[in-house]
Protein backbone atom coordinates (compact mmCIF):
# COMPACT_ATOMS: atom_id res chain seq x y z
CA UNK A 1 0.00 0.00 0.00
CA UNK A 2 1.42 3.61 -0.93
CA UNK A 3 2.68 5.66 2.59
CA UNK A 4 0.64 8.44 1.40
CA UNK A 5 -2.57 6.33 1.91
CA UNK A 6 -2.71 6.60 5.24
CA UNK A 7 -2.89 10.29 5.06
CA UNK A 8 -6.98 9.97 3.03
CA UNK A 9 -10.41 10.62 4.74
CA UNK A 10 -12.94 9.80 5.83
CA UNK A 11 -11.39 6.82 7.86
CA UNK A 12 -13.64 4.66 6.10
CA UNK A 13 -10.88 4.50 3.35
CA UNK A 14 -7.69 3.96 5.60
CA UNK A 15 -8.09 0.06 5.22
CA UNK A 16 -8.29 -0.04 2.05
CA UNK A 17 -5.85 -0.96 -0.68
CA UNK A 18 -5.77 2.17 -3.02
CA UNK A 19 -4.57 0.50 -6.43
CA UNK A 20 -2.62 3.40 -9.29
CA UNK A 21 -1.37 5.98 -6.58
CA UNK A 22 1.75 7.84 -7.06
CA UNK A 23 4.65 7.72 -4.95
CA UNK A 24 4.38 10.92 -3.01
CA UNK A 25 7.50 11.94 -2.11
CA UNK A 26 6.55 14.63 0.38
CA UNK A 27 3.86 13.31 2.37
CA UNK A 28 3.39 16.42 4.73
CA UNK A 29 3.15 18.36 1.49
CA UNK A 30 0.30 15.92 -0.14
CA UNK A 31 -1.35 16.47 3.64
CA UNK A 32 -1.08 20.40 3.34
CA UNK A 33 -2.63 20.19 -0.65
CA UNK A 34 -5.86 18.05 0.70
CA UNK A 35 -6.44 20.37 3.57
CA UNK A 36 -6.02 23.33 1.19
CA UNK A 37 -8.55 21.75 -1.69
CA UNK A 38 -10.67 21.15 1.50
CA UNK A 39 -11.11 24.97 2.02
CA UNK A 40 -11.47 25.52 -1.21
CA UNK A 41 -14.88 26.24 -3.08
CA UNK A 42 -16.76 23.10 -4.41
CA UNK A 43 -16.88 22.87 -8.13
CA UNK A 44 -20.31 21.90 -8.79
CA UNK A 45 -23.10 21.72 -6.58
CA UNK A 46 -25.47 18.92 -5.10
CA UNK A 47 -28.33 20.18 -6.92
CA UNK A 48 -26.39 20.02 -10.23
CA UNK A 49 -25.41 16.01 -9.19
CA UNK A 50 -28.99 15.13 -8.65
CA UNK A 51 -30.32 16.36 -11.36
CA UNK A 52 -28.02 14.31 -13.53
CA UNK A 53 -28.73 11.43 -11.96
CA UNK A 54 -32.09 11.95 -12.64
CA UNK A 55 -31.34 12.10 -16.36
CA UNK A 56 -29.48 8.66 -16.37
CA UNK A 57 -32.76 7.80 -14.56
CA UNK A 58 -34.67 8.24 -17.69
CA UNK A 59 -31.27 6.64 -20.05
CA UNK A 60 -32.12 3.50 -17.77
CA UNK A 61 -34.99 3.34 -18.72
CA UNK A 62 -34.99 3.28 -22.11
CA UNK A 63 -36.21 6.66 -22.19
CA UNK A 64 -32.94 8.60 -23.35
CA UNK A 65 -29.45 8.04 -24.31
CA UNK A 66 -25.87 9.23 -22.82
CA UNK A 67 -22.95 11.04 -24.74
CA UNK A 68 -20.59 11.17 -22.53
CA UNK A 69 -16.87 12.31 -23.89
CA UNK A 70 -13.87 14.55 -24.25
CA UNK A 71 -9.98 14.02 -23.86
CA UNK A 72 -8.28 10.92 -22.50
CA UNK A 73 -6.24 13.28 -20.38
CA UNK A 74 -6.56 16.88 -20.43
CA UNK A 75 -3.29 19.02 -19.84
CA UNK A 76 -2.99 22.41 -18.15
CA UNK A 77 -1.76 24.19 -21.26
CA UNK A 78 -4.58 22.92 -23.45
CA UNK A 79 -7.59 24.40 -21.32
CA UNK A 80 -8.02 27.12 -23.81
CA UNK A 81 -11.53 29.18 -23.51
CA UNK A 82 -10.56 28.41 -27.84
CA UNK A 83 -10.24 24.49 -26.92
CA UNK A 84 -13.11 24.13 -24.27
CA UNK A 85 -15.36 26.24 -26.58
CA UNK A 86 -14.57 23.69 -29.43
CA UNK A 87 -14.99 20.60 -27.22
CA UNK A 88 -17.98 21.31 -25.51
CA UNK A 89 -19.26 22.82 -29.21
CA UNK A 90 -18.59 19.38 -30.62
CA UNK A 91 -20.52 17.22 -27.67
CA UNK A 92 -23.36 19.12 -28.40
CA UNK A 93 -23.07 19.16 -32.34
CA UNK A 94 -22.85 15.19 -31.57
CA UNK A 95 -26.10 15.14 -29.59
CA UNK A 96 -27.70 17.26 -31.80
CA UNK A 97 -27.28 14.37 -34.29
CA UNK A 98 -27.95 11.54 -32.04
CA UNK A 99 -31.64 12.92 -30.29
CA UNK A 100 -32.26 12.93 -34.29
CA UNK A 101 -31.70 10.20 -35.55
CA UNK A 102 -32.82 8.07 -32.37
CA UNK A 103 -35.45 9.68 -31.68
CA UNK A 104 -35.07 10.44 -27.73
CA UNK A 105 -33.60 13.09 -25.97
CA UNK A 106 -29.81 13.46 -25.07
CA UNK A 107 -28.08 13.37 -22.22
CA UNK A 108 -24.51 15.18 -22.91
CA UNK A 109 -21.69 14.66 -20.32
CA UNK A 110 -18.32 15.82 -20.50
CA UNK A 111 -15.02 13.90 -19.78
CA UNK A 112 -14.02 18.00 -18.88
CA UNK A 113 -12.54 19.74 -15.97
CA UNK A 114 -11.35 16.77 -14.02
CA UNK A 115 -9.24 14.61 -16.69
CA UNK A 116 -6.18 15.42 -15.53
CA UNK A 117 -4.66 12.21 -13.66
CA UNK A 118 -4.22 8.77 -16.03
CA UNK A 119 -3.54 5.07 -13.93
CA UNK A 120 -0.82 3.57 -16.41
CA UNK A 121 0.15 -0.09 -16.77
CA UNK A 122 4.05 0.55 -15.46
CA UNK A 123 5.02 2.88 -12.61
CA UNK A 124 7.87 3.41 -13.79
CA UNK A 125 9.43 4.23 -17.36
CA UNK A 126 12.88 3.08 -19.00
CA UNK A 127 14.19 5.09 -22.11
CA UNK A 128 18.10 4.69 -23.24
CA UNK A 129 18.80 3.04 -19.56
CA UNK A 130 17.15 6.10 -17.65
CA UNK A 131 14.28 4.50 -15.29
CA UNK A 132 11.88 7.33 -14.13
CA UNK A 133 8.17 7.34 -12.76
CA UNK A 134 5.76 7.18 -15.66
CA UNK A 135 3.79 10.32 -16.61
CA UNK A 136 0.46 9.71 -14.69
CA UNK A 137 -0.89 12.84 -15.95
CA UNK A 138 -1.06 17.08 -15.74
CA UNK A 139 -2.40 16.60 -12.03
CA UNK A 140 0.63 14.46 -10.82
CA UNK A 141 4.48 15.33 -13.05
CA UNK A 142 4.80 16.65 -16.22
CA UNK A 143 5.75 14.40 -19.81
CA UNK A 144 8.87 15.37 -20.40
CA UNK A 145 10.91 12.90 -19.41
CA UNK A 146 13.68 14.35 -16.58
CA UNK A 147 14.02 13.52 -12.85
CA UNK A 148 12.48 17.26 -12.28
CA UNK A 149 9.10 16.79 -14.48
CA UNK A 150 8.66 12.82 -13.71
CA UNK A 151 8.63 13.60 -9.75
CA UNK A 152 5.17 13.45 -8.51
CA UNK A 153 4.23 16.99 -7.11
CA UNK A 154 1.46 17.71 -4.81
CA UNK A 155 1.20 20.99 -6.24
CA UNK A 156 0.04 20.23 -8.78
CA UNK A 157 -3.05 18.87 -7.47
CA UNK A 158 -4.15 22.81 -6.85
CA UNK A 159 -3.10 24.17 -10.03
CA UNK A 160 -5.78 20.90 -11.54
CA UNK A 161 -8.50 22.27 -9.59
CA UNK A 162 -7.67 26.25 -10.78
CA UNK A 163 -7.25 24.72 -14.08
CA UNK A 164 -11.37 22.86 -13.69
CA UNK A 165 -12.69 25.89 -12.02
CA UNK A 166 -11.22 27.97 -15.08
CA UNK A 167 -12.71 25.38 -17.48
CA UNK A 168 -15.95 24.96 -15.23
CA UNK A 169 -16.48 28.62 -16.05
CA UNK A 170 -15.69 28.73 -19.73
CA UNK A 171 -18.72 25.83 -19.85
CA UNK A 172 -21.22 27.88 -18.30
CA UNK A 173 -20.42 30.35 -20.18
CA UNK A 174 -21.39 28.39 -23.41
CA UNK A 175 -24.13 26.80 -22.01
CA UNK A 176 -26.09 28.59 -19.38
CA UNK A 177 -28.46 31.48 -19.43
CA UNK A 178 -27.66 33.53 -21.48
CA UNK A 179 -25.26 31.91 -23.41
CA UNK A 180 -24.74 30.80 -27.09
CA UNK A 181 -26.06 27.71 -26.96
CA UNK A 182 -28.42 26.75 -24.03
CA UNK A 183 -28.40 22.89 -23.19
CA UNK A 184 -27.46 20.99 -20.31
CA UNK A 185 -23.50 19.98 -20.15
CA UNK A 186 -22.26 18.40 -17.34
CA UNK A 187 -18.94 16.90 -16.36
CA UNK A 188 -17.08 14.15 -15.55
CA UNK A 189 -14.02 12.39 -15.00
CA UNK A 190 -12.39 9.28 -13.25
CA UNK A 191 -12.15 9.48 -9.70
CA UNK A 192 -8.64 8.40 -9.56
CA UNK A 193 -6.59 10.95 -7.53
CA UNK A 194 -8.19 9.68 -4.20
CA UNK A 195 -6.10 12.74 -2.49
CA UNK A 196 -7.93 15.08 -4.92
CA UNK A 197 -11.20 13.71 -4.76
CA UNK A 198 -11.03 13.53 -0.99
CA UNK A 199 -9.78 16.77 -0.85
CA UNK A 200 -13.01 18.44 -2.83
CA UNK A 201 -15.63 15.95 -0.39
CA UNK A 202 -18.13 17.86 0.96
CA UNK A 203 -21.58 17.05 3.09
CA UNK A 204 -24.67 19.23 2.28
CA UNK A 205 -25.63 21.18 4.86
CA UNK A 206 -29.27 21.13 3.44
CA UNK A 207 -29.64 17.25 3.16
CA UNK A 208 -26.55 15.88 4.91
CA UNK A 209 -25.92 13.84 2.24
CA UNK A 210 -21.96 13.67 1.00
CA UNK A 211 -21.06 14.67 -2.56
CA UNK A 212 -17.72 14.18 -4.73
CA UNK A 213 -17.58 18.15 -5.67
CA UNK A 214 -15.22 17.68 -8.47
CA UNK A 215 -17.58 16.84 -10.92
CA UNK A 216 -21.27 16.05 -11.54
CA UNK A 217 -20.32 12.16 -12.67
CA UNK A 218 -17.17 10.17 -11.16
CA UNK A 219 -16.98 7.14 -12.71
CA UNK A 220 -13.90 4.32 -11.49
CA UNK A 221 -11.82 2.44 -14.05
CA UNK A 222 -10.80 -0.54 -15.35
CA UNK A 223 -7.75 -1.16 -13.14
CA UNK A 224 -9.21 0.22 -9.68
CA UNK A 225 -12.58 -1.44 -9.85
CA UNK A 226 -11.67 -4.17 -7.21
CA UNK A 227 -14.87 -4.18 -4.52
CA UNK A 228 -12.36 -4.13 -1.62
CA UNK A 229 -10.98 -1.17 -2.96
CA UNK A 230 -10.48 2.52 -2.47
CA UNK A 231 -11.84 3.82 -4.57
CA UNK A 232 -15.05 1.45 -4.41
CA UNK A 233 -14.81 2.41 -1.44
CA UNK A 234 -14.88 6.35 -1.79
CA UNK A 235 -17.62 5.80 -4.38
CA UNK A 236 -20.02 3.83 -2.53
CA UNK A 237 -19.77 7.45 0.16
CA UNK A 238 -20.89 9.58 -2.33
CA UNK A 239 -24.35 10.47 -3.90
CA UNK A 240 -23.09 11.67 -7.33
CA UNK A 241 -24.18 9.43 -9.94
CA UNK A 242 -21.31 6.91 -10.27
CA UNK A 243 -19.31 5.22 -12.90
CA UNK A 244 -17.64 1.67 -13.25
CA UNK A 245 -15.29 0.66 -15.81
CA UNK A 246 -15.82 -2.95 -17.06
CA UNK A 247 -13.33 -4.64 -19.86
CA UNK A 248 -13.40 -8.31 -21.11
CA UNK A 249 -12.45 -9.96 -18.20
CA UNK A 250 -15.12 -8.50 -15.73
CA UNK A 251 -16.60 -11.78 -14.11
CA UNK A 252 -20.29 -11.51 -13.49
CA UNK A 253 -19.93 -12.06 -9.88
CA UNK A 254 -17.49 -9.23 -9.44
CA UNK A 255 -19.88 -7.08 -11.38
CA UNK A 256 -22.81 -8.27 -9.03
CA UNK A 257 -20.58 -7.18 -6.20
CA UNK A 258 -19.94 -3.71 -7.50
CA UNK A 259 -23.62 -3.11 -7.51
CA UNK A 260 -23.97 -4.45 -3.90
CA UNK A 261 -21.59 -2.24 -2.95
CA UNK A 262 -22.27 0.92 -4.71
CA UNK A 263 -25.76 0.92 -5.26
CA UNK A 264 -27.70 -1.12 -2.66
CA UNK A 265 -30.91 0.59 -3.09
CA UNK A 266 -30.55 -0.04 -6.56
CA UNK A 267 -31.46 3.57 -7.24
CA UNK A 268 -32.43 5.13 -10.62
CA UNK A 269 -29.39 6.77 -12.48
CA UNK A 270 -27.15 5.70 -9.71
CA UNK A 271 -24.89 3.28 -11.73
CA UNK A 272 -23.29 3.53 -14.95
CA UNK A 273 -21.79 0.06 -16.31
CA UNK A 274 -19.44 1.29 -18.78
CA UNK A 275 -18.30 -1.69 -20.79
CA UNK A 276 -14.88 -1.86 -22.61
CA UNK A 277 -14.64 -4.91 -24.58
CA UNK A 278 -12.77 -4.22 -28.16
CA UNK A 279 -14.48 -4.66 -31.61
CA UNK A 280 -13.07 -8.55 -31.77
CA UNK A 281 -14.84 -9.33 -28.15
CA UNK A 282 -17.67 -7.48 -27.57
CA UNK A 283 -20.52 -10.09 -28.68
CA UNK A 284 -18.92 -12.59 -26.94
CA UNK A 285 -18.09 -11.72 -23.62
CA UNK A 286 -21.02 -8.71 -23.00
CA UNK A 287 -24.24 -11.09 -23.11
CA UNK A 288 -23.56 -13.12 -19.88
CA UNK A 289 -22.85 -9.79 -18.30
CA UNK A 290 -25.64 -7.81 -19.22
CA UNK A 291 -28.00 -11.04 -18.52
CA UNK A 292 -26.27 -11.69 -15.18
CA UNK A 293 -26.84 -8.26 -13.93
CA UNK A 294 -30.47 -8.08 -15.77
CA UNK A 295 -32.24 -10.94 -13.92
CA UNK A 296 -30.05 -9.83 -10.34
CA UNK A 297 -29.50 -6.26 -10.14
CA UNK A 298 -32.29 -4.73 -12.16
CA UNK A 299 -31.99 -2.07 -14.42
CA UNK A 300 -28.59 -0.03 -14.61
CA UNK A 301 -27.13 2.62 -17.24
CA UNK A 302 -25.39 0.38 -20.10
CA UNK A 303 -22.78 2.77 -21.95
CA UNK A 304 -20.28 1.19 -24.91
CA UNK A 305 -16.89 2.85 -24.55
CA UNK A 306 -15.79 1.75 -28.51
CA UNK A 307 -12.37 2.97 -27.57
CA UNK A 308 -10.20 1.25 -25.24
CA UNK A 309 -10.45 -2.14 -26.38
CA UNK A 310 -9.37 -1.24 -30.00
CA UNK A 311 -6.24 0.36 -29.61
CA UNK A 312 -2.50 -0.73 -31.43
CA UNK A 313 0.66 0.23 -32.47
CA UNK A 314 1.22 1.68 -36.02
CA UNK A 315 4.21 0.33 -38.02
CA UNK A 316 5.62 4.23 -36.94
CA UNK A 317 4.83 3.80 -33.30
CA UNK A 318 1.87 5.46 -32.76
CA UNK A 319 -0.79 4.55 -30.58
CA UNK A 320 -4.14 4.49 -33.02
CA UNK A 321 -7.51 2.93 -33.38
CA UNK A 322 -9.69 2.54 -36.37
CA UNK A 323 -12.57 4.31 -36.87
CA UNK A 324 -14.29 1.02 -38.31
CA UNK A 325 -13.08 -0.82 -35.50
CA UNK A 326 -14.81 1.77 -33.01
CA UNK A 327 -18.28 1.58 -34.77
CA UNK A 328 -17.73 -1.80 -34.99
CA UNK A 329 -18.03 -2.52 -31.10
CA UNK A 330 -20.85 0.28 -31.07
CA UNK A 331 -22.65 -1.98 -33.64
CA UNK A 332 -21.54 -4.82 -31.33
CA UNK A 333 -23.25 -3.28 -28.25
CA UNK A 334 -26.20 -2.76 -29.83
CA UNK A 335 -27.15 -5.82 -31.15
CA UNK A 336 -26.13 -7.56 -27.87
CA UNK A 337 -28.65 -5.77 -25.87
CA UNK A 338 -31.34 -5.45 -28.77
CA UNK A 339 -31.38 -9.65 -28.50
CA UNK A 340 -31.63 -9.86 -24.97
CA UNK A 341 -34.55 -7.13 -24.13
CA UNK A 342 -32.05 -4.20 -22.57
CA UNK A 343 -31.01 -0.67 -23.79
CA UNK A 344 -27.90 0.19 -25.26
CA UNK A 345 -27.90 3.60 -23.23
CA UNK A 346 -25.10 5.36 -24.25
CA UNK A 347 -21.79 6.58 -25.81
CA UNK A 348 -17.90 6.85 -23.80
CA UNK A 349 -15.74 8.36 -26.21
CA UNK A 350 -12.38 9.96 -26.21
CA UNK A 351 -12.49 13.01 -29.00
CA UNK A 352 -11.67 16.47 -29.11
CA UNK A 353 -12.74 19.66 -30.90
CA UNK A 354 -9.62 19.72 -32.78
CA UNK A 355 -8.64 18.47 -36.32
CA UNK A 356 -6.16 16.09 -34.87
CA UNK A 357 -4.80 13.06 -36.81
CA UNK A 358 -4.98 10.29 -33.83
CA UNK A 359 -7.51 7.37 -34.96
CA UNK A 360 -7.32 6.21 -38.09
CA UNK A 361 -10.48 6.16 -40.70
CA UNK A 362 -13.46 8.43 -41.25
CA UNK A 363 -14.20 10.89 -43.99
CA UNK A 364 -11.88 12.92 -44.95
CA UNK A 365 -9.67 10.01 -43.80
CA UNK A 366 -6.85 10.08 -41.03
CA UNK A 367 -4.40 7.07 -42.69
CA UNK A 368 -1.90 5.53 -40.88
CA UNK A 369 1.03 7.37 -42.85
CA UNK A 370 -0.51 10.67 -41.49
CA UNK A 371 -0.52 10.01 -38.41
CA UNK A 372 2.28 12.28 -37.16
CA UNK A 373 0.58 15.55 -38.86
CA UNK A 374 -1.13 16.38 -35.75
CA UNK A 375 -0.86 13.84 -33.32
CA UNK A 376 -1.53 15.82 -30.40
CA UNK A 377 -2.65 13.68 -27.12
CA UNK A 378 -1.29 13.22 -23.93
CA UNK A 379 -2.13 9.40 -23.77
CA UNK A 380 -4.49 7.53 -25.77
CA UNK A 381 -5.59 8.39 -29.33
CA UNK A 382 -8.62 10.47 -29.60
CA UNK A 383 -11.51 10.93 -32.64
CA UNK A 384 -11.52 14.19 -34.48
CA UNK A 385 -14.49 16.68 -34.96
CA UNK A 386 -15.13 15.21 -38.20
CA UNK A 387 -14.79 11.34 -37.56
CA UNK A 388 -17.05 12.14 -34.12
CA UNK A 389 -19.78 13.67 -35.73
CA UNK A 390 -19.88 10.94 -38.52
CA UNK A 391 -19.27 8.54 -35.87
CA UNK A 392 -22.92 10.19 -34.16
CA UNK A 393 -24.51 9.79 -37.59
CA UNK A 394 -23.78 6.30 -38.17
CA UNK A 395 -25.12 5.36 -34.17
CA UNK A 396 -28.00 7.44 -35.45
CA UNK A 397 -28.76 5.71 -38.24
CA UNK A 398 -28.24 2.17 -36.34
CA UNK A 399 -30.62 3.45 -34.06
CA UNK A 400 -33.14 3.38 -36.49
CA UNK A 401 -32.81 -0.24 -37.03
CA UNK A 402 -35.37 -2.59 -36.58
CA UNK A 403 -35.03 -4.41 -32.53
CA UNK A 404 -32.72 -7.56 -33.90
CA UNK A 405 -30.89 -6.22 -37.25
CA UNK A 406 -27.78 -7.41 -37.53
CA UNK A 407 -25.41 -4.77 -39.11
CA UNK A 408 -22.93 -6.03 -41.60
Amino acid sequence: MNESHALLEPPALLDRPAAQQPDWPDPCALREVVDELAARPQLVSPQECDRLRARLASVAAGEAFLLQGGDCAETFAGATPGAVERKVRTLLQMAEVLAAGMDLPVVTVGRIAGQYGKPRSSAMETRDGTVLPSYRGDAVNGMDFSTEERTPDPGRLLQAYRTAADTLARVRELTGNPAPVRQEFFTSHEALLLPYEVGLSRTDPLTGRRFGMSGHMLWIGERTRQPDGAHVEFAAGICNPVGVKLGPTADPADVLALIDGLDPDRQPGRLTLITRMGAGRVRDVLPPLVERVAASAGPVTWVCDPMHGNTFSSPSGYKTRRFDDVLDEVVGFFEVHRALGTHPGGLHLELTGEAVTECVGGTPAVTLESLNQRYETACDPRLNRDQALELAAAVGELARLAPGVVVS
